[in-house]
Order: structure tokens, then sequence, then C-alpha cells
């Protein structure tokens, strides 16, 4: 949050024109036959954000095989609730940029939650959340996160090359052989992911879903509190990743991407299509689809609400879910080239994700649980 805020003060300062011909500077290497040359901007968004992903995709594997989501019974809820918070905002979005082909690619802007700015406010909160509204706020973004991975790959795809995207595939197999040989020290799946990383790039995929594709193939040891739980891969490199993507790379992605010179921008900016589908779209959108499905669910009998939760501590929830920040800014970076596209783009995320915030937070200070804290 603080890097966000001082990329809003950097960019309406002295110092924007440092700031923005910085994110410009290109460097790159050449390694035998390899060169690669990119802008600060690029190694940011392509290269530290495929370290962003390949937690993401860690914590997804853990979570499905071994953690909150293994059970059936657990996924239901958040799953349903997780697809509607897709669905709503995207489809209002569209009712704004439907007609406009330049800027309908960005449809998918809404649509995911950012796990640590939503989980962040709902600590501010302390005890008076149930921890089980955590967990499912928790699960839904996994789920948003995991959806947004999918629409990443079929729709923000570049043309592809055959030549890299065959070598990229050629490593994945060799990574998933090292898998079923149980090998378990770190280092042949770190080169085989660098590898896998420049060949993704190359091949015109996006290059950080080489990051989530590293993941899947981490071997992972079940039942953590076993006595071979510190042997796990999968668990020493995700403990291995949070602070270093927690605290460098989220916040310099922020930093990066939050930057928005708001010379010659005036209120009616907001009005533009492109903001005001991502900024309703994560307001309103978000919070409808997620509480709504989640409601339907648990009056058909298919699942049950959050232990110790009220229905309005679930609306609350459901509202938080309309943070949107580091997904959307990614995903407008990949839905639009145009710079102009980019800046309401970021408009919409954060007034539509402040917004959430503050209705989140005063719904949730207001509502009781159903069951007092004590007593649970």
């Amino acid at each position: 949050m603080g890097a966000a805020a001082m990329a809003l003060v950097v960019a309406n300062s002295p110092l924007a024109p440092g700031y923005f011909a910085a994110l410009k500077v290109e460097f790159g290497f050449a390694i035998g036959g390899l060169h690669l040359s990119e802008s600060v901007l690029h190694w940011i968004n392509d290269g530290l954000m495929a370290l962003f992903f390949l937690l993401v995709g860690l914590e997804i594997k853990r979570e499905v095989l071994d953690g909150q989501l293994s059970r059936p019974s657990r996924i239901i809820l958040p799953g349903v609730a997780a697809l509607g918070g897709v669905v709503l905002p995207a489809l209002i979005y569209l009712a704004f940029n439907g007609g406009i082909p330049e800027t309908r690619a960005g449809w998918a802007i809404p649509a995911a939650t950012d796990i640590a700015f939503a989980l962040g406010v709902l600590a501010l909160l302390g005890p008076r959340v149930p921890g089980s509204l955590k967990i499912f706020l928790t699960a839904i973004a996994i789920m948003d996160d995991l959806a947004a991975i999918v629409i990443i790959a079929l729709f923000y795809t570049a043309e592809l090359h055959l030549a890299a995207l065959a070598a990229a595939g050629a490593i994945l197999v060799m990574l998933f052989v090292l898998n079923r040989l149980k090998v378990v020290v770190l280092w042949p799946y770190i080169v085989g992911g660098l590898a896998l990383w420049y060949f993704v790039l190359e091949s015109g995929v996006h290059a950080t879903l080489a990051g989530v594709a590293l993941a899947m193939l981490i071997p992972l040891r079940r039942s953590p509190g076993a006595p071979d739980h510190a042997a796990s891969p999968l668990h020493r490199l995700e403990h291995g990743l949070h602070k270093p993507v927690a605290f460098m790379i989220v916040p310099l992605f922020g930093f990066a991407n939050a930057g928005l010179s708001f010379a010659g921008v005036s209120p009616a900016a907001a009005l533009e299509p492109v903001p005001l589908g991502v900024a309703l779209g994560l307001f309103i959108g978000k919070p409808l689809g997620v509480f709504l499905s989640a409601w339907v669910i648990i009056r058909l009998g298919w699942a049950d609400m959050p232990r110790g939760a009220s229905m309005g501590q679930l609306c609350g929830v459901a509202v938080l879910c309309g943070i949107g920040f580091t997904m959307s800014l990614f995903i407008g970076n990949l839905a639009f080239s145009d710079p102009g596209l980019i800046d309401a783009t970021k408009i919409g995320v954060l007034v539509g994700s402040l917004a959430s915030a503050l209705l989140g937070v005063a719904i949730l200070r207001l509502c009781k649980p159903s069951v007092p804290q004590s007593d649970l």
C-alpha cells in the first residue's frame, strides 16, 4: 500500500520525469546464442512477476493437494463464490465497453481479488472477524488467482513461436521426469525453471505462466507437520519465496505500475468507459457476484455458512473481494498497449479498490458474528 501511494506521489512531483524515464531504460544479457533486452518495467512485469506467479502456483498446489481445498466439501462454497466474482465484474465491464473494439479486451481487469491487500485490510479488524471468514477469503482469492492464470493463458497470449514453444515443452517434460524420479533437491528445478521462463517468453505466451507451470512440477510431500515435511521441496521453495515476494517484488510492482500523473486529468475522466467499467466491476460486480453466489449455495443447503460468521459479515468480506490491485493492474498491462488506456485502467483500479476497502471495513465494523468469538 505504501509503495502504491509513493508511486502516486512521485508521479505527481518534480521527480516524475525521472521516474517515468527510469522505467523505460533498457538492459539485458547475452549467453551464447541467447540474447534478451527489455525495459526496466518489462523486467519487473515479465521477470520478477514470474516469481510472484511461481509462489501463487505453489500455494494453489499445496492448498489443493494438502490444505484447505483438499476436500470437495471445502471447495464448493469458495469455488462457486469465486466463479460469481469473476463472471459478474466482467459482464459489468462489458456493459460499458462491449461495443468498443479498442477497450473490449479489458473485460478481465476487474475479475481478480488482490489477496495481499484484501487480507491486509481484514487483519486491521483483528478478532472482530471470525477465522473462518479469513479462510473463506483466502480460498476465494486463491481460486481467483487460478482463474486469472487460465484467463491470461487463453485470452492474453500473443502470436505463438512454435520453436520456442517446443523447447519450453521439452523442458517441462524434463522437469516432469525429475518429479517422477522423486528428485528432492531444488537446484535442477530452478535451473530448468530459468530456461523454461526464457523459452516461454520467446514463445509469445506470457512469461509469468512459466512460474505457474514450474510450480505444478515441484514435488510435494503431503501432511504438513509430519517428520518429512521440512524435506518437501515445495514447502522449502514456498517458504523461501514468501519474504522476497512480499517485501520486494509486490511492492516494486506496485511502485512501477501504480504511478499515475493527474496532470490534465479531470474528475470526468473517471466516467470514461474503461475506468467506469473497471471501478464498477470491482465495487459492485465483485461483491454481488461473490455474495449472491455464496448466499444461493448456502440457502440450497449445498454448503454451510462459515463457522461463527453472520450474513452481514459474509457481505463485508464479499465487498473486500473488490480490492483488485496487483492482478488487475497486471491484466490491464496485458490487455492494452495504449498508455492512455493503461492510465485509465489505473484510475478505475484505484477508485474501485479504495471504495471496496472502505465499504468493506465499515460493514465488518458494524456487523457482529453469529456466535461470540469466546464461544468458538
